[in-house]
C-alpha cells in the first residue's frame, strides 16, 4: 500500500510529532519512507520550499529528495482527466488565483490513482466542494487524514 502525502499532513506531523518526544513514530515513519510506502510529489516539495522556513520540515525535505517524486506520463494524463470535469476546474482556477506558484493537489491525486495508493491530506470532504477529498471520491481513490493513516498502520504511542 502506498500513501501519497499532502503538504498539510507533512506540516501537521512536523508541528506535533517532535523528533525528541516521538522517536518511535519517526522510526516507523522513516522506515516507510525508506521502502517507498510513503511518498509525495515534487510539487509538494516546491510548496514547502516556497515558504522559506528554516524548521525541521524544511531540513527533512532537503535530506529526503527522493521522497518527492516527479510525475510520470500516466499521472499527467490523469490530471487532464481530472480537469476534464468542469466542476473540478474551479479547484485549479481558485488555487492559481489565490496562491500562484506550485499547485500540488492534482499531482497528489494522480500519483495515488496511478499507483493504487491512498491520499493522506488534512483537507476535509465538503459537499459540492472541489477539494482533494471530493476529487478523490469522484474517482474512487481512497483519501484519509493523518488520524486515518495512523489507524491504517495501527500505530499507537
Amino acid at each position: 500500500m502506498k500513501y501519497v502525502f499532502d503538504n498539510n499532513t507533512l506540516t501537521a506531523i512536523f508541528r506535533h510529532y517532535y523528533y525528541d518526544r516521538f522517536p518511535s513514530f519517526w522510526d516507523k515513519f522513516n522506515h516507510l519512507v525508506e521502502i517507498k510506502e510513503i511518498i509525495s510529489v515534487r510539487e509538494v516539495r516546491r510548496e514547502i520550499e516556497a515558504l522559506s522556513r528554516s524548521d525541521n520540515l524544511e531540513k527533512w525535505v532537503k535530506t529526503n529528495p527522493d521522497f518527492f517524486e516527479a510525475p510520470i506520463t500516466a499521472e499527467l494524463q490523469f490530471i487532464t482527466t481530472i480537469y476534464g470535469n468542469k466542476h473540478f476546474q474551479q479547484n485549479l482556477e481558485k488555487k492559481k488565483l489565490l496562491h500562484g506558484g506550485s499547485f500540488s493537489d492534482p499531482f497528489i491525486i494522480a500519483k495515488a490513482k496511478i499507483n493504487n495508493g491512498i491520499v493522506v491530506t488534512q483537507e476535509q470532504y465538503k459537499e459540492n466542494a472541489t477539494k482533494i477529498p471530493n476529487i478523490c471520491k469522484h474517482f474512487n481513490i481512497e483519501c484519509i487524514d493523518l488520524e486515518g493513516f495512523l489507524n491504517n498502520e495501527n500505530w499507537q504511542f
